[in-house]
């Protein structure tokens, strides 16, 4: 059969990403990307330390990096960006801008990394209050609040699993939980740490619930990552990439007045997360329902 009609494949735009090597999220990465740009990844060497300051020190050594993006430039990626939230804010802003400066010496081309893109993402909502929740231990969470003061970002509430290892297995029902705690000084935004948690599915039900920005890890990554090819990373509803997402229902807009004793658009009763959500009064016309037919339950059985 004749195909040469097709004429394709359509041309490619590349974007090299430097991952730790126990990083298992590759999928959730592509969910951010529009269709004309591909993603090239390649890990750091594997090392047998658990989840940790230690680690995030030596998956983030320069020396690794550049020979991570001397690797990736064999296929011409117009931007690299380093996946890993703690490996970047380890050395604290300093230590970011040098590992930033490390790789695009090395592939000459421009480079970021999640803790970097965080920045500039906080930056872009207007977020100088900050509540945050990681799978971290302790001392990795302590880490991360030193990096954003050291920044001028003030963390005004927090909430951390513990865990070492295998952070990709936690469910979407744990970082809600974990949201829920942190949120309760009212923040200009929620980040969701590390590069090995699931978030994608997630960030608009927070941001409905919680009427506030919710950025991750990966979402940032992504966001900054595009913005270097001058494209858009590709998430709906989502505040960070979406202006309607910022106006609309899931918006920072004041609550509507106390209904029957209850607060429209606040704590989402269980089970279901997803199902149980209903658009909050005063919702503005014009703007796309966030929750229509068209998304999923994102809180399956097996994760409650």
């Amino acid at each position: 059969m004749d195909v040469s009609f097709l004429g394709g494949p359509q041309p490619q735009r590349g974007v090299g990403v430097v991952a730790p090597f126990d990083f298992a999220l590759d999928r959730e990465l592509w969910r951010w990307v529009p269709d004309d740009v591909s993603l090239h990844l390649t890990r750091t060497p594997f090392v047998p330390v658990e989840v940790s300051l230690d680690l995030a020190r030596l998956v983030s050594e320069h020396e690794t990096l550049r020979e991570a993006v001397r690797a990736l430039i064999a296929v011409s990626p117009e931007a690299v960006t380093y996946a890993c939230t703690s490996g970047s804010f380890v050395g604290g802003l300093a230590g970011e801008r040098a590992m930033a400066e490390a790789m695009t010496q090395a592939g000459d081309v421009p480079a970021c990394t999640t803790s970097g893109a965080l920045l500039s993402a906080l930056r872009e909502l207007g977020a100088k209050r900050v509540a945050v929740i990681t799978p971290y231990t302790k001392s990795v969470t302590d880490a991360l609040e030193d990096y954003l003061r050291e920044a001028g970002i003030q963390v005004c509430g927090r909430s951390y699993l513990g865990l070492t290892r295998e952070i990709w297995r936690v469910g979407y029902r744990d970082v809600v939980d974990m949201a829920r705690e942190a949120v309760h000084e009212a923040p200009d935004a929620l980040f969701i740490s590390c590069t090995n948690l699931p978030t994608y599915d997630v960030i608009p039900q927070l941001e409905a619930e919680l009427r506030m920005p919710v950025v991750s890890a990966n979402q940032v990554t992504m966001w900054a990552a595009l913005r270097q090819l001058g494209k858009d990373a590709v998430g709906p509803y989502q505040a960070l990439l979406d202006p309607a997402a910022r106006r609309g229902p899931a918006s920072m807009a004041p609550l509507p007045p106390v209904v029957d004793g209850a607060l429209p658009g606040t704590a989402l009763p269980e089970p279901a997360l997803a199902e149980a959500v209903e658009p909050p009064q005063g919702y503005q016309e014009g703007f796309p329902d966030p929750f229509g037919d068209a998304l999923p339950d994102v809180f399956p059985d097996d994760e409650r």
